[in-house]
């Protein structure tokens, strides 16, 4: 009998217990819900005045290009009364902002083709190769990219000039696969790291050579990383400005910056701001559609080696 009734409050106590243990953690969540809509509220206010500093100058730039000259001074903050496409047709022929254009998309192809290829091989090499000087390599890429090109003008004019270089456009584009390699190689080593091995191993043992292997197995793989660091490189090239005006002084052979900064000039003279605007909506058109075509594989390019 003293077996049968010692036990008989157990039940209540663990019953006592369990309520308090299930009370208990209910109380948590709350709080800790609390706290994570204070932090989204304000991370998402954050991120909308952010995005309405970054935006509504785009809108303001694109919205004054459609105007005529006395819209822009009368009333800058309206929208236009009707669109004046005669601006970008005059941008775009009187400004030679087409053959700007041409020279700008011939520079910067030939540039971020090369630069891809040859960071891209770079990079392989070093991320899966262990041979004596490997480390210093990619150092040596790495120092590069702390490496202030002010520094390097001077030097460069005349190294350029030296190999009769300077003015043509297969000059710029080697000036510019040479600035761009080693933030590619510092980015591209990183990611092969990251891919497995026995892809690679399997196609050795299927009889591959390292060329193939390479270019038909591991280039494939890397696809997020290229294009992550490929559109790096063309807002990069695209936007530069510095390397053009001292490496090509020929008016005929200008990028788009220089063409810029010279419509801005002559433009400014004349008073025509609605061609000025309309040639820099122009060149900003191109960067924003890149962007905007490629923004899902610069995430995961860049996200992929802490996902693995």
């Amino acid at each position: 009998m003293k077996t049968t009734e010692t036990p008989a409050p157990l039940p209540a106590e663990s019953g006592a217990s369990v309520s308090k243990i299930d009370v208990a953690p209910s109380a948590r969540p709350s709080g800790r819900k609390k706290e994570g809509g204070v932090l989204n509220v304000f991370s998402h206010g954050v991120l909308i005045i952010w995005a309405i500093m970054v935006v509504m100058p785009l809108l303001w730039a694109v919205m004054t290009s459609f105007k005529d000259d006395s819209a822009i001074f009368g009333s800058p903050w309206s929208l236009p009364d009707k669109l004046h496409f005669d601006n970008w047709s005059r941008a775009w022929t009187q400004a030679n902002m087409s053959d700007y254009f041409l020279n700008t998309i011939l520079v910067v192809g030939g540039s971020l083709i090369g630069t891809l290829v040859l960071g891209s091989m770079a990079a392989y090499v070093l991320a899966r190769f262990d041979f004596p000087g490997n480390r210093f390599i990619y150092f040596l890429f790495v120092g590069g990219m702390s490496f202030p090109i002010m520094l390097a003008l001077v030097p460069l004019f005349y190294v350029v000039n030296n190999m009769g270089l300077l003015n043509t456009i297969h000059g710029l584009i080697l000036v510019y696969i040479a600035y761009s390699l080693p933030f590619t190689v510092f980015f591209l080593t990183a990611f092969f790291r990251t891919l497995p091995t026995s892809v690679a191993e399997a196609a050795f043992v299927d009889g591959a050579s390292h060329t193939r292997t390479f270019f038909q197995i591991m280039l494939p793989m890397a696809k997020p990383g290229l294009i992550s660091v490929g559109i790096f490189n063309f807002l990069g090239q695209w936007n530069q400005y510095m390397l053009p005006t001292v490496l090509n002084t020929d008016p005929d052979k200008r990028v788009l910056t220089q063409g810029l900064v010279q419509l801005a000039v002559s433009q400014g003279y004349k008073g025509d701001w609605s061609g000025l605007f309309a040639g820099l909506v122009m060149a900003m058109l191109p960067v924003l559609a890149a962007y905007i075509i490629f923004q899902r594989q610069v995430v995961a390019g860049l996200t992929a080696g802490a996902l693995k």
